[in-house]
Order: structure tokens, then sequence, then C-alpha cells
């Protein structure tokens, strides 16, 4: 059965009354679950799992499917409403996302959002359908030398985050690398850097840090601005859809981020948060006004988020081509398949073309209904700005809390969210970008396993990051970009001494001393 055909085969599977049913509760759930911090796809999808037993196999797989795509779906409302990313991948969309709702356009905001999920989630089953196969292959290619070259190149394009000051987003980098670093050694089985504390033994829990960067963060911002008198509900303006003038401005936007996310989620182990930073970085270099970038940029918004959805896609490229999960949510899912007595990978295709081409079908029927579940929403969720700020700081304070003590029941998480949101609070004073030192974090534990592994298969040769095409191009990338970065921080720093030079009269100049 070709691609064609089976995508014809699938949709008469995926749309019997009771697939489509099990489709919909699905998608609604991963909705809600998206809503709430801390849970995940990956919780949302394993917690629902018991739910399953003695349902037929298809479909339970849909249902289960329907949450993963359905968390990444609506990801973005917490992101722009309440400064607080549910996940890591909705970390870029905070960026933009969030400035742009307190400018009042959080209707349209939202709007963009869904629709550039929608259009990513359906270019990226498209690609599913045609060339998973080839594309796993290539995938399969990357070793630990690659992928530690992949993460260095992805790390030298955080300078388009740092803001203004490119040592202060360095400083926000090796700080998340620190922090990387905390917790048990895999090689040596040595805490490091745990300072005594039992719980730090398993890595700083990324959450913790996301809710205390942002939301406790959020929260002070708030109390500071209530007692300084400046602090005021925000109201949506203009139309809740996005004007002509913001849709031609996403449009690439979105179709970029969906190529960017499907490869990013076809390589196994890289997941939405990478997806997610390359498109918003590539978006950055690419436009006319990257002033814009962090204070509003509709691009901004859309990028991220179509890259995160169609990164989804990507990740079922291994599990249904090569057995092999592509993210944590699909190890879940790859762990249902078992259940049911089924091992994914190529044979799976031709033993269980019906289960195959039915669940991919099922995540082309699950896009559409997402869309018609969002676009309804987007005026109500948008009320919530309407809310009285001390109401709505104690709805984040109880968000945020929820979300960090339910991860591993455990107060500690709260105390650590604390400290952090202390640091995001000097962070935003001293105006340092947060998003670099996430990244940090999150890439740092991959950067540092890749690295030893590759020296420890090459016998400690150093060469061996060269001897490989891929990881050399990609390094050889990463040079190019740190390069282009410092000659374009010197040539702005060359123009404002320049301009300056012009206002100052000369014969002040003249005056001053050498």
């Amino acid at each position: 059965m070709n691609s064609l055909d089976g995508i014809v085969h699938g949709l008469a599977i995926a749309a019997t009354p009771t697939h489509l049913l099990y489709t919909l509760i699905g998608v609604f759930i991963g909705t809600l679950i998206s809503h709430l911090p801390g849970i995940g796809p990956s919780a949302g999808i394993a917690l629902l799992i018991p739910v399953t037993f003695g349902m037929d196999p298809t479909t339970a797989l849909m249902m289960l499917t329907g949450i993963y795509y359905g968390c990444m779906y609506g990801g973005a409302v917490t992101a722009i409403l309440l400064n607080t990313p549910g996940d890591a991948a909705a970390v870029m969309t905070v960026l933009d996302g969030y400035p742009l709702a307190r400018k009042g356009r959080a209707a349209a905001t939202l709007a963009i959002a869904a629709v550039s999920s929608f259009i990513a989630g359906m270019i990226g089953v498209t690609a599913l359908s045609f060339v998973a196969a080839p594309l796993a292959a290539f995938a399969l290619h990357f070793g630990p030398a690659e992928y530690f070259a992949l993460i260095c190149f992805a790390l030298s394009t955080v300078s388009a985050l740092t803001g203004k000051s490119l040592a202060k987003g360095m400083l926000a980098v090796f700080l998340g690398l620190g922090l990387a670093t905390v917790g048990i050694d895999l090689q040596s089985g040595v805490a490091r850097f745990t300072l005594g504390f039992v719980q730090l033994q398993d890595r700083v829990n990324f959450l913790v840090v996301v809710v205390g960067l942002f939301a406790i963060a959020e929260v002070s911002r708030m109390v500071e601005g209530a007692l300084g008198g400046t602090l005021h509900t925000v109201k949506v303006d203009g139309k809740l859809w996005f004007t002509r003038a913001e849709w031609r401005r996403a449009r690439p936007a979105i179709f970029r981020g969906s190529f960017v996310g499907f490869l990013c989620g076809a390589a196994p182990g890289l997941g939405g948060t990478l997806s997610a930073m390359l498109s918003y970085v590539l978006e950055k270099k690419l436009s006319k006004h990257p002033e814009e970038f962090g204070h509003g940029a509709i691009e901004g918004v859309a990028a991220p988020e179509a890259a995160t959805n169609a990164d989804t896609c990507g990740a079922f490229v291994h599990l249904l081509a090569l057995g092999v999960p592509g993210s944590g949510a699909t190890a879940v899912i790859m762990g249902a398949f078992i259940m049911y007595g089924m091992q994914p990978g190529p044979m799976l295709f031709h033993t269980q073309p019906d289960l195959v081409w039915g669940l991919i079908a099922s995540m082309y029927i699950g896009n559409i209904m997402l869309l018609v579940l969002n676009l309804p929403l987007v005026g109500i969720l948008s009320r919530i700005l309407y809310i009285p700020p001390r109401v709505l700081l104690c709805v984040i304070l109880v968000i945020a809390s929820t979300g960090v003590y339910s991860f591993n029941n455990d107060t500690f998480d709260l105390f650590l969210a604390l400290f952090f949101g202390v640091v995001g609070y000097v962070f935003r004073k001293f105006d340092i970008p947060k998003a670099p030192l996430l990244f940090g974090l999150i890439l740092g534990h991959t950067l540092e396993q890749s690295f030893r592994q590759a020296l420890t298969i090459s016998n400690g040769d150093p060469t061996t990051f060269l001897r490989s095409p891929i990881a050399a191009t990609l390094l050889g990338c990463a040079a190019v970009s740190i390069a282009a970065s410092l000659w374009s921080r010197r040539k702005e720093m060359v123009a404002l001494s320049n301009e300056l030079r012009d206002r100052v009269p000369d014969h002040q100049l003249a005056d001053e001393p050498r």
C-alpha cells in the first residue's frame, strides 16, 4: 500500500463514529492538560493508559495520540495570558506572546497560535505520511559526536535571544549550563553540586525553574506594580481575530517553523524545545524588524507554535518507521503499543496497516477538531486579562504551585521555585534575558553526555568531532554563527559611536581630556 492509498484507507477507518469520539476525547483531554503547568503530555498519557485496558488497540492509540498533540496545541494559552509556559516548548511563545497580550492583543495572539498549530499539524502529518522512512534512515546517522555538534550550533544561535547585551546573555547561558551539571553523574555515579540536598540528585527540575523565572517573577512584578499604583487591568483592544497585516507577517513564519519543527522531531531526542528555539532564532534573523522580537512580534508566536506542533508529527517518524521513540511522549505511547502486543517498526506497516494508517489519518481529523475547539474559546480565554490584578495574582500562584508540587509531591520544589522566582526578579531588574538560561539548562545535560560518549567511543581522540562530515559541518556552522554575531555587534557599536560623535559639536570633543 503506497502512501496516498494508505491515507485514503486510514481516513475510512478514522472516520467511524467510535474512532471519531475517542479522538475527540483525546484532543480535549490534551488541551485541558496543557493548561496545567507540570503535567505535560508524557505524564498525561501515562496517567490515562490504565483507562484504555480492554479497549480496541486502534481506538486506544488514537485517543492517546490525540492527548499528545492536543497538549502541544493548547500549551500557548497560559504562556500568552499568564506568562507561565506549561512545558519547555512553550518558553519561546512567552517571549512575544505575553507582551502582545499586555498590549491588548491577547485574543488575536491566541488565534494566530491556534491557526499556526493547525497548519503546522497538517503539514507535519502529510510529511509523516510520505517521508517517514527516508527521513528516519537519515536520522540514524546521528551519533554522540553529531548530537554534540548540533547542540553547539543551537547554543551558538542563542545570541539572537540575548537582547541588547551579549555579555548578559552569555552569562545566562553559562548559568544554565552550570545548573545542568547538578545531580548524579551518569558515568561515575557521584553526586555533583547537590549541596547536600537529596532532592537535587535527580537534577534540577526544569518545570521548577520555568515556574520560578516566569510565573513567580511575574507575580513579583504585579505586587510591585500594585504597591506603586502602576498596575492596571489589561483590556482586549480591537478585533478578536488577527489583522491582515499580522497574517502577512505570520504566514511565512508558520511554514518555516513547520519545516524546522518536523526535521527536529524526526531526529530522536531533540524534542519541541530545540525546534521552537531554532525556528524563533531563524525568524529573528530573517525579520526586517528584529528589534520587535521580545516586545510583541507576531512572528515570535507563529514560528515556535508551528515548530512545536510539527515536531510532534516528526517524533512519530522514528516510532512508526523504526520502532524507536523520538520523544518522552512517544516513548510512553510505544509502551502502549507493546502493552497491546505490537512492536512498532517497519514491519508494523505490513502486519497492522489498518492501525498505522488509521492512526496517521486520525491526526488529520484531530487537528481539525482542535481548531474547532480552540478558536471559539479565543474570546473567552482572552477575558482572563479582565480579572482584577490582585485576583489574577492569586490564580497564577495557585496554578504555578499546583504544577510544581504535583510533579514530585515534595515541598522542596516549592522552595526551589521561590528561589528561582527571586532570580527571575533580579534578572528583570538588571535586564538579563531568561531564555538563554533555560536553554543552557535544557541542552546542557545532552551536550555533556554526548561529548563524553563521543570521546569514550574514540578512546579520547578529540578529532572524532571533525572526522564526521555531519558533525564537522555543524561545528563549522556554529563557528560562523558566533563570528557573525560578534561582527554584527561590532557594527552596531561602531554605528552607535558614529551617531554619538555626529551629535556632539567638534569644539566639545576638542575640549575633552584625552
